[in-house]
């Protein structure tokens, strides 16, 4: 079994609850919009592994670091991350085509600052987006979410509501 901590839209904002929330983390993976580097090395600290990809807002030193999508199997899932996915029924063009070629069973992606956990049953695949974690932005809780994978099956996806997004939390912006 593994515990995975799930990230995006920190726009180079890091909360040390991160941290506390994602301690007992196997794997992070980060959705994108990172905003800068010093996020991903901060989160190495916390977590075994860490998986991400670039979003449209990072600049050419995480283009350079990160692809744009990645596509790895844990525990048994087969997993589709990146940054600008959609969901079902409103895929991000060319989402749909990358889903039937490579069928994941897990597509995880950010870029809305929305939190969803979406099934789209004639794929086979789970749509989450853990939301924003960053200040950047329009929504007005911050989110993260934690799931366990064993043996093929995802269980016990748990959404964490850090705080809202004007109100203080001990966070910085790293540059």
């Amino acid at each position: 079994m593994k515990k995975i901590g799930l990230i995006s839209d920190t726009h180079s904002y890091w909360d040390p609850r991160f941290a506390q929330y994602f301690a007992d983390c196997d794997e992070i993976w980060h959705a994108g919009d990172i905003g800068n580097e010093k996020v991903l090395d901060r989160l190495a600290k916390v977590a075994p592994v860490v998986r991400a990809v670039y979003g449209n807002a990072d600049g050419g030193v995480l283009r350079h670091r990160l692809k744009e999508t990645e596509i790895f199997v844990v525990e048994g899932v087969k997993v589709l991350l990146t940054h600008i996915g959609g969901y079902p029924g409103r895929y991000a063009p060319g989402i749909r085509d990358r889903l039937d070629v490579s069928r994941p069973q897990l597509m995880v992606c950010g870029h809305s600052h929305i939190l969803k956990v979406i099934p789209d049953r004639m794929r086979g695949v789970l749509t989450i987006n853990p939301g924003a974690a960053g200040r950047q932005g329009w929504q007005r809780v911050r989110t993260l979410i934690t799931l366990e994978i064993n043996e093929g099956n995802m269980q016990n996806c748990r959404i964490i509501e850090l705080s809202d997004i004007k109100g203080p939390d001990g966070g910085e912006v790293l540059g």
